[in-house]
């Protein structure tokens, strides 16, 4: 999706992905290796002006070595806090973004202590390689913890309260090497079994300011270029910062056809130092991903306002595939519209 959006630029790109039949090989050279084989990394800055990732879990230290060479953005230094959730947490503490409590877990023995602490419901995360739900347990008592504690591998962890939001919502933003930022309207989000499943913007509330002021508390922190996205749990009015993945996010996939500008063209434009467009909504947008099988694509096309994106990905359980977004001048419309797809999908 970058490079399609980086095409019409004028933009030339090169892929380092260890999958061989990865989707991005069709639109560019593709370089077959792992992420951390130095010689790959070097091909790679060789062939390249300015370099950027879109996968949180690409190795720290690669980002790290390619940066000796060739710009790299975002800055390594937002891609090491994002991957490590305490550090995160810490980091949105520093910067005066608000989150739950939270507490670092080492041992069995700390977990049930942490748990005993907390007298509640809470999460339990490894503080590390956690996507789409992976890498957490919820727990009730100090025994729960500890035997999460175990089955997360004996990994160190971080243990938070289960949080009581009214609901789930991303602020996705982008910053140029200059300085200049510019925000897209909040979207909210639904997610099952710690999946994105449905993103909607620009979602109805009177909290986009307070997230844009979030997020630009982090892109200036980070001196950061690129696009960020920013998870919260909405609580009685206030976000609460969750997570942020520094690079374009699935629930930003809307704002292809559902922005004046989409937030792949606006992350080449930060990271080659273009101007930033605008991040304007044109209408209203839901996002519906594909997860584990494709719809009837006749019919989905049939829906007014629908727009399919397959990945060229073999269907598996729980492997997203693609995405459709509706488009809609207002509301009204886009509700209809969405009860059609429902019934395709």
């Amino acid at each position: 999706m970058l490079a399609l959006a980086g095409f019409p630029l004028g933009l030339d790109f090169v892929f380092l992905d260890p999958s061989p039949d990865a989707p991005a090989g069709a639109l560019g050279r593709h370089i077959v290796s792992s992420y951390d084989d130095r010689a790959a990394l070097a091909a790679l800055a060789d062939v390249s002006d300015v370099i950027t990732y879109e996968f949180e879990n690409v190795p720290g230290d690669a980002a790290a070595f390619l940066a000796r060479a060739r710009p790299v953005w975002p800055p390594p230094a937002a891609l090491a806090a994002a991957q490590d959730r305490l550090e995160e947490k810490r980091l949105f503490d520093r910067l005066g973004v608000p989150t739950a409590a939270f507490e670092a877990v080492d041992s069995a023995d700390g977990a049930r202590a942490a748990a005993r602490r907390l007298a509640g419901p809470g999460v339990l995360k490894t503080r590390r390689l956690g996507y789409d739900g992976k890498g957490q347990v919820r727990v009730r008592t100090a025994d729960e913890a500890a035997a999460a504690f175990a089955a997360l591998g004996g990994r160190s962890c971080l243990l938070e309260p289960v949080v009581p939001f009214s609901r789930e919502v991303s602020v996705i933003a982008a910053r140029s090497e200059s300085g200049d930022v510019v925000v897209y309207p909040l979207v909210e989000n639904v997610h099952e079994d710690g999946i994105l499943r449905r993103s909607r913007a620009p979602a109805p509330g009177s909290v986009q300011e307070q997230a844009a002021g979030r997020a630009r508390s982090i892109l200036d922190g980070l001196d950061y270029v690129g696009v960020l996205a920013i998870e919260f749990f909405e609580v009685d009015g206030t976000l609460l910062a969750n997570e942020m993945a520094p690079r374009v996010h699935n629930s930003a996939h809307w704002t292809i056809e559902g922005a004046e500008t989409s937030q792949f063209e606006n992350h080449l434009r930060a990271v080659t130092g273009m101007p930033l467009g605008s991040p304007a909504a044109r209408g209203v947008s839901v996002m519906l991903n594909l997860i584990g099988d494709l719809p009837d694509v006749a019919e989905a096309l049939r829906i007014p306002g629908a727009h399919l994106h397959l990945y060229g990905k073999t269907p598996r359980p729980g492997r997203k595939v693609g995405h459709i977004t509706l488009r809609a001048d207002d509301p009204a419309q886009l509700d209809s519209a969405e009860r059609r797809l429902a019934a395709v999908l």
